[in-house]
């Protein structure tokens, strides 16, 4: 069993970094697991940041993993409304073929 740390009380991330062969699915799997467990209300990108720090030096730079934490500090930009009632009304009020 892995002992805890706090940024990785599972030690899914080291779990991760210590699988030969890993793929980047996999990453994504193991990192939506940890995400799971962050507290609510906890700075996720902060987090993932001292996971970086950690990992960095002691991994290969082309890791996926590394990549899947690298992609989850970028800014996903505002939410939009992909869609619902309010996008099917607008679009039956502007057809005038009825």
């Amino acid at each position: 069993m892995n002992a805890p740390t706090p940024f990785d009380p599972k030690g899914l991330m080291k779990d991760a970094f210590e699988i030969e062969g890993i793929t980047a699915a996999e990453c994504r799997s193991i990192f939506l697991d940890w995400v799971l467990g962050v507290p609510a209300g906890a700075d996720v990108r902060a987090e993932v940041k001292v996971i970086v720090a950690h990992y960095a030096s002691l991994a290969d730079a082309d890791h996926p993993m590394l990549a899947t934490l690298t992609a989850a500090q970028e800014d996903s930009g505002p939410p939009r409304r992909k869609g619902g009632r309010q996008s099917r009304i607008s679009q039956r009020t502007d057809d005038t073929s009825f």
